[in-house]
């Protein structure tokens, strides 16, 4: 008798996991990784944060602490502290009781709760996400119930920046109640944020169409070592009135990336519908996973609420985003030493853990195969995957790569 799994064909691989393994496997002696989107220290080893070590030394000496299932909607103290954290304590929206927030499994949880919620309740069918994103954004809000995918153009691949002018055009066009998928602070995988007055032009816009705001906040502090600075947007929308979402998550700015600890925080324009919004909120996550996991955010929420703690967390995220903007300045600066055609000035505008270094599919490969860097055929890279003992043996590699096989724009330059 057959099986009646037959019928399952074979799923493509996930592209960062797959290079991940060959990496492993690889038994090349100068091996670089440059591909899974985590914080590596300069000896490219995974860094457990110290005020993590510390909270979890405490918390397995607590013998207080019980295993019991914590609400479906989360740790309150850890929420109320998200919330704090992405809008500023001293936010009106917090005070007048019209913000809250969901505990949920890191930032793709939160971006499934959420997208579940309006696709289920508010009825939104269609969601626009910037060309390029992070390739999860899609399979998210699809698998959510989301019908009509679309994408706003975001990177000009010739000028290595924001293609402005077709965001801006591609939001004009959108239709009333689509959902946008807007990147808080160092966008993935490009590293490129627009300036202060690119976001007031994009709320405008959002505001002129009836557009929603859903903001995905991976890298609040990780980004510039300043939480305020990264938390700009969001702020600023709600400050605009807008009512909105964002998918909050600690794997990055914590390094608690296998604990799934995130937040969806919730911003509307009147308090009074908080209530009906949380029954419901209970329902999409009591359906999916039930509720959700207590350690991380129990490191979490110690950490946020005690003075002394989260000024040594600050420490730790500025002393993270330090190490990843002398990567960036380390690398343009040996590209440029060794003649590198094209410029390389995209590297250090840039910010966050990647760069879109604007190199083709087949240099990508040619790095893959003759000098074992991996990295995303995107040209996407992490920078935390630099470090001083391999900065040299990449940039030449890359000097190799651009030179051997010229794209159009390094051809032209020599024309």
């Amino acid at each position: 008798m057959g099986s009646r799994f037959q019928v399952v064909e074979q799923g493509p691989p996930i592209e960062v996991f797959q290079l991940n393994r060959l990496f492993t496997e690889d038994s090349h002696q100068n091996k670089v990784n440059l591909t899974v989107g985590a914080y590596r220290d300069e000896k490219g080893k995974p860094w457990v944060l110290p005020v993590v070590r510390k909270m979890e030394k405490q918390l397995a000496a607590d013998d207080t602490l019980l295993h019991e299932y914590l609400p479906v909607l989360g740790l309150e103290q850890f929420t109320n502290a998200s919330v704090s954290m992405l809008l500023g304590a001293d936010n009106p929206a917090i005070a007048a009781g019209r913000a809250f927030g969901v505990q949920v499994l890191s930032g793709t949880g939160g971006l499934r709760v959420g997208a579940e919620f309006l696709n289920k309740h508010l009825k939104y069918t269609t969601f626009y996400y910037s060309s390029p994103t992070w390739e999860n954004h899609h399979l998210v809000f699809v698998n959510s119930g989301f019908t009509t995918p679309r994408q706003y153009r975001y990177w000009d691949e010739k000028a290595r920046a924001i293609d402005f002018d077709g965001l801006i055009e591609d939001l004009s066009n959108a239709p009333e109640n689509s959902v946008i998928l807007l990147h808080a602070c160092a966008h993935n995988p490009t590293g490129i944020d627009p300036t202060h007055e690119q976001w007031e032009k994009i709320a405008d816009v959002m505001e002129e169409r009836k557009l929603f705001p859903f903001f995905d906040s991976a890298y609040q502090g990780f980004a510039s070592g300043d939480l305020d600075r990264d938390a700009w947007a969001v702020r600023y929308f709600v400050k605009r009135g807008f009512e909105l979402v964002c998918a909050q998550s600690y794997a990055k700015n914590f390094g608690l990336y296998n604990e799934r600890v995130g937040n969806l925080a919730v911003v509307v324009s009147d308090a009074s519908l908080v209530a009906a919004l949380k029954s419901q909120l209970t329902w999409i996550v009591r359906g999916m996973y039930s509720n959700p996991p207590a350690h991380g955010a129990r490191v979490v929420a110690t950490v946020l609420g005690d003075k002394q703690l989260f000024d040594l967390w600050r420490d730790h995220i500025k002393q993270m985003s330090s190490r990843v903007i002398q990567m960036r300045e380390a690398l343009r600066a040996e590209l440029i030493r060794l003649g590198t055609p094209g410029s390389w000035d995209h590297i250090v505008k840039q910010i966050g853990l990647f760069s879109y270094t604007g190199l083709t599919q087949r240099q990508v490969e040619y790095l893959v195969q003759e000098y074992h860097i991996y990295l995303l055929k995107s040209g996407r890279i992490n920078v935390c995957g630099l470090n001083p003992s391999n900065i040299q043996y990449v940039a030449r590699a890359f000097h190799d790569a651009v030179t051997k096989f010229p794209g159009d724009d390094d051809a032209r330059a020599k024309l």
